[in-house]
This record gives C-alpha cells, structure tokens and sequence, in this order.
C-alpha cells in the first residue's frame, strides 16, 4: 500500500509540475498531461529531459544581456559607414502598412534595411548552384550554419569546396544542429578541419538531453559569403532537397540571395550562435562587416526568433502582417499547426473578405504532423479560407504574402515549434516587385495542387478524424 502511495504522490506532483511550468501555453500543458497520463513514468523521464523552459535558464539569460550589449557597441557595425536603416515605409497612403512597419521597427534585433540587392531562388537546385559558385569566387570567408547537412553527393561537393577554400587560406566556419544532422558520421568533418576549416555542432545531443535542452533546435539555414553576400531560406544540405527522395519526390522550397546591407544582419546572427556554440568572440570589424557596392533600394529585413529571447517576434510579425491584410493572404508551409492567434487571424481575414489561400504537403514527411495539420483545415475552409494540397511532391517553401506590400521567407515553418522552441531566421521584404515574384510562385503552386472543398472534406471517415484528433492533441510538441 504505501508503494501505491509513493507513485500516486510522485504522479502528482509530476502533474502539478507540468501544470506550474506550461500555465503561460495551456495547448502544451494538456499535451503534456496527457502524454503523462497514458505513460506515467515515461512522460515524467521525457519531461524532465526535454521541456525545461529555455528562458528560464541562467546561461540564456546571460547571453540575452551580451547580445543587447553588442548589439548597443555596434549599432553600425566599426569601419562600416552609412548602413541605411529603415525609418519611414515604402507607400505613404497605405496605413496598414504604416501600422506593419510602426510593429516590425519596434523589434529587437530585427532592423529593417534599405540597400540591398534581392534574388528570389525557387528550387535547390538553382540555390545549389548559385550558392556553389559564390563560395567558388570567396576570397577571406565563408560562414555556413545549416539545421541538416547530409553525408551524401550534394552534402560531399559542399564539403569539398570548403576543404580547397580552406586550404587557399579563405576562412571557414560551419555550424550543425545537433538534432538535425545526427545522422552525420562526426568523421565526415574531418578533412574540412584538416584543412584548416572550424566546425562546431549546436547543441549536440547527448549533452542536451542531460542539459535539459534537447527540444531547443537551430533550425536556421544561412550562408554569408565574404560579408557581402548571404543567403537564408528553407533549404539545408542534402540530397532530398533536389527531388533524390523517392517517397517525397519533387521537392519544392525557397531561397533568397541577397546583396547589402541585410548580409550584416545575416552576418551578426551567425556570429552571436558561433559565439554560443564555441565561445570564440570575432571582431564586428572590417573583415566580417566589409562595405559594399550595392545601390539597388529593396527594403529587407532579417528576422531572428528563438527561446533565447523573450519575444515571439517571427510569429508576432506573422500575426501583425496578416491583420494589416486588405486584399490577400498566400501561405506555403509544410506544417500547419498555427499559434491560436494566428489562427484567428487568418479565419478573422478570410471572415472580413481577404482572399485567403494555404498550400500545404500532398505528401508528408511525418504522418503524425499531416494528421496534426489537416485537423485544421475544417474550421479554416468554414471561414472561407482556401486549403490547397501541393501534389507535385513535397512543398518545403516557408512563405508569407499579403496584398502588395509585404511578403516574407525563411526557416520558420507555421507551427508551434518554429514560432516558441526553434532558433530560426526569416527575411521580410517590402517592395511590390519582390511581393510579386512570391504572389507568382505561389499562385504556380496552386496550380499544380488539390484544392480541398469543406462538403467532401466534412464526409471523411471518423479514423481519419481520430487520426486527426490525436495529431491536434500533440501538436504542441511536434
């Protein structure tokens, strides 16, 4: 008896702990609660190891206040003159607009940009190549920080390069997720550090399980070139992001390569996780910070989010944006499991007019994020949102338009792990032509996916809607 005492006691306060903790997101608390309930002791082990609250922690607190610090020192970035910083909006008569830049500026660590050079890339193998033949030309650097990087023919040919760069004295320095790129055998590294290369793993796993820090991911993909060309977007290193998967097939994802000064910004990011995951300070001096040519005027901004910050700032300027809509809301995402808000606020738009239109996987990586992510598209299609299936093979693209004046890529997916547990990147832009070329491409994903009408939709079968059930359940921690 006094055994069944001891377990009922440690299950409470097992429950009680998770309540404590979650009560600010109660979606993951009762995911949680029910993992609990149906494991006792293994959701009590998974907990503990796994779902600590990052900002809780000392060390992340710290490296917020030395990340302000350096931010304040280097306002511009030393040797750097005349970076333009954003400080009016593009159309004066738009208000919404006015209003959505009035929110992006008030973002920490987010500087909206006016020099820059933008290339929207809408394939890996076109980013692949011309991301290759930058690296090719690089004379002092090449920083890389990549969530995967395969062991395979694509991952082997950017190793590759980076070893003759190396040894032609560029520098190099790369950045793995631990999680991401497990797979990777350690020794695959070897020949670019032989060579001269840096290469350092985030968080690698077996210290982040006893850490408590395992669900935080870097999930951020970024290239900067000699500090005066990057590239941020969806896609990693590897082989299945040019279509050599045979269960997902075609793979479709964006990229962009920009020119300006959004490269500092790209730059300052790779520098503060390198610091992190080494704890070697680089100097925001001439070499990473060089000045530029560019004259070209698109408005970028770059984006980072993470647990390490007390701002949800990829998902508040989702939100921001989607409320300033008065004509149209195009989303491409592999995972739809929206925030609440952000939930209401596309069914909100759709309700008050705004054609609203969503592209999501026909195939899947993940059975249980599908299931996750169909179980809301009911109460969307309700609303008069329009729910597409992409069936031309996977759709990886992380994209965001609304009307004319904003649209935004990256590596933040739509869904609760991107927006609150993810360290991810996006890039915001601000100019009708760059708003366009992602209207078209989207508009050209519409067309070759499903369209999902609510009357058919409604009539599938209750597995499919316990499948769906079970999806919606976890997926505050998918």
């Amino acid at each position: 008896m006094i055994w069944l005492t001891i377990a009922l006691a440690l299950y409470l306060i097992q429950l009680a702990t998770v309540l404590i903790t979650e009560f600010r997101r109660p979606s993951k608390a009762i995911a949680w609660l029910s993992i609990s309930f149906l494991l006792p002791i293994v959701g009590c082990i998974v907990y503990y190891f796994i779902a600590r609250e990052y900002r809780q922690r000392s060390m992340v607190k710290r490296r917020e206040r030395e990340t302000a610090e350096e931010a304040h020192r280097h306002h511009l970035p030393s040797g750097v003159k005349g970076i333009e910083r954003r400080t009016d909006f593009p159309n004066p008569a738009l208000h919404e607009e006015k209003r959505l830049f009035g929110l992006l500026r008030s973002f920490p660590d987010a500087t909206i940009t006016t020099r820059n050079d933008t290339t929207v890339l809408a394939s890996a193998q076109e980013t692949y190549r011309v991301m290759l033949e930058d690296i090719e030309r690089a004379t002092d650097h090449v920083h890389m920080l990549y969530y995967i990087w395969n062991d395979d023919v694509y991952g082997r040919k950017f190793h590759d390069l980076l070893v003759r760069k190396a040894l032609e004295g560029v520098e190099v320095r790369i950045i793995y997720d631990g999680i991401g790129a497990y797979s990777t055998p350690k020794g695959f590294w070897d020949g670019l550090r032989q060579a001269g290369g840096h290469v350092h793993c985030f968080l690698p796993a077996f210290i982040a399980l006893f850490d408590k820090r395992l669900n935080y991911r870097n999930h951020r993909k970024i290239t900067v070139v000699d500090g005066l060309i990057g590239y941020v977007g969806g896609i990693n290193i590897g082989d299945e992001y040019t279509g050599k998967d045979k269960k997902l097939g075609y793979w479709r994802d964006t990229s962009v390569r920009l020119m300006g000064d959004s490269v500092y910004e790209l730059q300052r990011v790779f520098l503060r996780d390198w610091q992190f995951v080494c704890g070697e300070r680089l100097d925001y001096g001439k070499q990473y910070f060089p000045k530029h040519p560019v004259s070209a005027r698109d408005t970028v901004q770059i984006v980072p989010s993470g647990p390490d910050s007390n701002w949800n700032t990829i998902l508040e300027m989702y939100f921001g944006a989607i409320c300033s809509a008065k004509e149209r809301v195009y989303v491409t995402t592999p995972y739809l499991i929206p925030d609440r808000s952000l939930l209401m606020a596309l069914k909100t738009a759709a309700l008050a007019g705004v054609d609203v239109r969503i592209v999501i996987p026909g195939v899947a990586d993940s059975k249980v994020t599908l299931w996750a992510s169909m179980s809301f598209v009911e109460e969307l299609l309700q609303t008069g949102c329009r729910v597409y299936r992409y069936r031309k093979g996977f759709m990886h693209a992380k994209t965001l338009v609304v009307d004319s004046h904003f649209a935004s890529t990256g590596t933040a997916n739509m869904d609760l792990r991107s927006f609150y547990d993810n360290f991810e990147i996006n890039a915001a832009f601000f100019d009708e032509r760059i708003v366009a070329r992602f209207a078209s491409d989207l508009l050209i994903d519409i067309s070759e996916s499903e369209e999902i009408k609510l009357e058919s939709f409604a009539r599938r079968g209750n597995l499919q809607v316990g499948k769906e059930a079970l999806g919606r359940l976890l997926s505050p921690l998918l």
